[in-house]
C-alpha cells in the first residue's frame, strides 16, 4: 500500500501546523508529544520557536525518558534541568515517562527483542505526536521518526535492552554486548513496531512528523555534536514511520548541497538504511509513498 507523505519545503510554524492539518486527524485528550530534549551541549534540537506553538495547539505534554549511556539526562532532576535551558518548558509541561518506573509491551516477530521497555507513564497518553528532528546518528547511521519511536520511547533499561539487541537491560553492562552491526539496525526496528502495534491494540492514535533541519552527522544526544553539514530540507509528516523516514531518506540522497556526501556516508556506514526494508516487513509500514506537498 502507497502512504501519503505530507511534505513542506518551508520550516516555520506555520507549516509544521499546516502537515499536521493535512493528516486530516484530529488528536484528543492527553496528548504526548515525543521528542528529543537533547543533550547538554548539543546543538541540533528542535527549538521552543519552532515547536512551542504546535505543541500548545494540542495542549501536549514533551514526553521523554532517560537515557542508557552517562551524561546529563540519565537521571530525572538533571534531565529536567536540560529540559528546561533547552526551552522545553516555556511552552509545555515536560514528562520524563520513565520518572516512576517502567512496563514492558509484549513483542512476539523478532529475531533479536522478546518486548520492549517503555515509561510507566506511557500509559497515560490517549495519543502521541513522533515529532522527529532528522539528523545523523553516531550508531544509527540517521535519526528520524524510527528511532524516536525505539530509543526514544524507551525506558533506561529499555534502552540498553535495545543497544544490546536483548541481551541485557542493565546500562552499565550494555556497551559490553558483543553483537553485529546490523542486530542493533534490526532491534530498533522491532522496538519501533512494538510501540506501533501496542497503541494500535489500545487504539490510541499516533502520527509522525519529521523536522529536516540542522542536518549534522551527529544525533542531538550528542554533546559535542557538530555543526550542520548540508542546507535545510524541509518537514515531512506521514501516518506512516517508515514512509516518513524513507522521504527524508531519499531526500538526503537526492540533495545537491555538497555537504549531503557527508551525511550520506554516516548513514552508509552504520547500516542505517538498512531499518527501512526491516521495519516493512515486520508491518510497521510502507517504502512506498506519494510525497504531496502542503
Amino acid at each position: 500500500m502507497v502512504a501519503k507523505v505530507y511534505y513542506s519545503k518551508e520550516i516555520s510554524p506555520e507549516a509544521l501546523k499546516r502537515v499536521y492539518e493535512a493528516l486530516g486527524v484530529e488528536l484528543t485528550g492527553k496528548v504526548g508529544v515525543k521528542v528529543s530534549t537533547g543533550e547538554r551541549g548539543a546543538k541540533g534540537y528542535l527549538k521552543a520557536d519552532l515547536i512551542g506553538p504546535f505543541v500548545g495547539s494540542l495542549n501536549g505534554t514533551i514526553v521523554e525518558c532517560n537515557t542508557a549511556y552517562p551524561g546529563a539526562r540519565n537521571d530525572v532532576d538533571e534531565h529536567m534541568k536540560v529540559a528546561e535551558e533547552h526551552g522545553f518548558t516555556s511552552f509545555a509541561r515536560v514528562d520524563i515517562m520513565d520518572a516512576e518506573g517502567e512496563k514492558r509491551i509484549p513483542f512476539g516477530k523478532g529475531k533479536h527483542l522478546k518486548y520492549d521497555i517503555v515509561g510507566s507513564h506511557f500509559d497515560d497518553y490517549d495519543a502521541f505526536v513522533n515529532l522527529a528532528h532528522g539528523k545523523g546518528h553516531a550508531m544509527g547511521g540517521f535519526g528520524a521518526n524510527l528511532k524516536n519511536q525505539s530509543i526514544g520511547f524507551a525506558s533506561r533499561a529499555g534502552k540498553a535492552y535495545i543497544h544490546s539487541c536483548g541481551k541485557t537491560e542493565d546500562p552499565e553492562e550494555c556497551w559490553k554486548s558483543e553483537h553485529e552491526q546490523i542486530d542493533f539496525i534490526e532491534s530498533m526496528a522491532e522496538a519501533a513496531t512494538a510501540v506501533s502495534d501496542y497503541l494500535r491494540d489500545c487504539g490510541k492514535p499516533i502520527v509522525y512528523i519529521t523536522v529536516m533541519n540542522a542536518l549534522s552527522v551527529d544525533c542531538d544526544c550528542d554533546a559535542r555534536q557538530g555543526d550542520p553539514v548540508m542546507g535545510n530540507l524541509g518537514i515531512v509528516a506521514s501516518m506512516d514511520p517508515v514512509a516518513n523516514d524513507q522521504a527524508f531518506v531519499d531526500m538526503v540522497w537526492g540533495a545537491e548541497d555538497p555537504g549531503a556526501v557527508e551525511l550520506r556516508e554516516r548513514i552508509d556506514s552504520r547500516l542505517g538504511r538498512e531499518i527501512l526494508p526491516y521495519a516493512e516487513e515486520l508491518g510497521l509500514g510502507s517504502r512506498e509513498y506519494e510525497l504531496v506537498e502542503v
